[in-house]
């Protein structure tokens, strides 16, 4: 079973450093462009079911790269981590500090926490492990969203800082496979 994550094209919010959160705004003429680029490598991909997070820019990217009009499934658990007061203010230290530690007890007001956010997503990639075993998935979603998914498969750095490691870029495709 594979599994395959792409994180929606360019926003405004991304070009302009800022945090997105559930900010629900849609992709930019950046992000078409990038969505479109990677349409033909979606195609050619062997996918069963494509599950979308069911922001404007994420329904967005996957109407843009579903060249073989796999059936959707929108999923609020694959929505962008809540950054509570945060949302659509610009990045600042905090992010490089803070916002990726998974150890962080230094939380702002409204911040979905790292540790709960693991919780969300790795329970959904359990559940999907069992409805969907021997198929393979493409999943629609987020910049932290794909990045606590990418420590299902991966292990965690002892430090908690997310940052340091390599997160996904717009429209970029990861490839998992994922073991019943």
């Amino acid at each position: 079973m594979k599994i395959y994550i792409v994180r929606h094209g360019q926003t405004n919010c991304n070009k302009e450093d800022k945090y997105n959160c559930r900010y629900d705004e849609d992709i930019n003429e950046i992000g078409i462009k990038q969505a479109e680029n990677i349409r033909g490598k979606i195609k050619e991909l062997n996918i069963d079911l494509i599950i979308c997070s069911p922001m404007k820019r994420t329904k967005h990217t996957c109407k843009i790269i579903n060249a073989n009009n796999i059936p959707v499934i929108y999923d609020d658990r694959l929505i962008e981590r809540d950054g509570g007061i945060l949302t659509n203010t610009i990045i600042d230290d905090y992010y490089f500090k803070e916002y990726y530690n998974y150890y962080s007890k230094n939380i702002v007001e409204g911040l979905e926490t790292l540790p709960d956010l693991f919780k969300r997503t790795h329970s959904f990639l359990n559940e999907i492990k069992e409805k969907y075993y021997n198929k393979n998935i493409l999943l629609v979603t987020h910049g932290a969203v794909a990045r606590t998914m990418q420590f299902y498969f991966e292990k965690m750095p002892e430090d908690g800082m997310l940052l340091n490691v390599s997160g996904q870029e717009n429209c970029e495709i990861k490839e998992y496979e994922l073991w019943n």
